[in-house]
């Protein structure tokens, strides 16, 4: 039975420290069982770390996110018993839910030093164009490429 009515979106609220809906998106998405002052914990501390000014460490995380949001994606699709990587364009909604996702998760792989110094590091590495999430979104968009030939499936 197919699924009825749209779901609405629900709005993310402004974090009340750096005034910011993308510092409540890097909150919640630390966020482990619930336990969010622990997570707020973390990403302020990041942001300290990157810079003592507020303005400015707001500047390099929006900077950071903006380097790591793909505008492509590839998408499978089965046309005809064969499975085609399709490229699609990215809505910026779910582009910067990826980036966050990707900026947390290549932060979490770093090894051996606490979370606030790892996402720190993260940040500051995406801000420069360089890191794992970085080269996550370079891959996504070169595998978009690759594929374009199968852009005609899209429909």
């Amino acid at each position: 039975m197919p699924r009825t009515g749209k779901v609405k979106k629900r709005p993310i609220k402004v974090e009340p420290f750096y005034k910011s809906r993308l510092v409540t998106r890097f909150v919640n998405r630390v966020m482990e069982q619930g336990k969010k002052k622990t997570a707020e914990k973390i990403v302020y501390g990041a942001l300290r770390n990157l810079n003592e000014d507020k303005k400015e460490a707001l500047t390099l995380l929006e900077k950071a996110t903006k380097n790591v949001m793909p505008s492509q994606e590839v998408r499978s699709r089965r046309v005809g018993g064969a499975t085609y990587q399709i490229p699609m364009p990215v809505r910026h909604d779910r582009s910067e839910a990826l980036a966050v996702r990707w900026l947390i998760q290549a932060a979490q792989a770093r090894k051996g030093k606490p979370m606030v110094e790892k996402l720190t590091a993260e940040l500051r590495d995406a801000a420069e164009e360089k890191g794992e999430a970085f080269k996550k979104k370079v891959n996504i968009h070169r595998m978009a490429e690759a594929n374009r030939a199968f852009a005609h499936f899209r429909w």
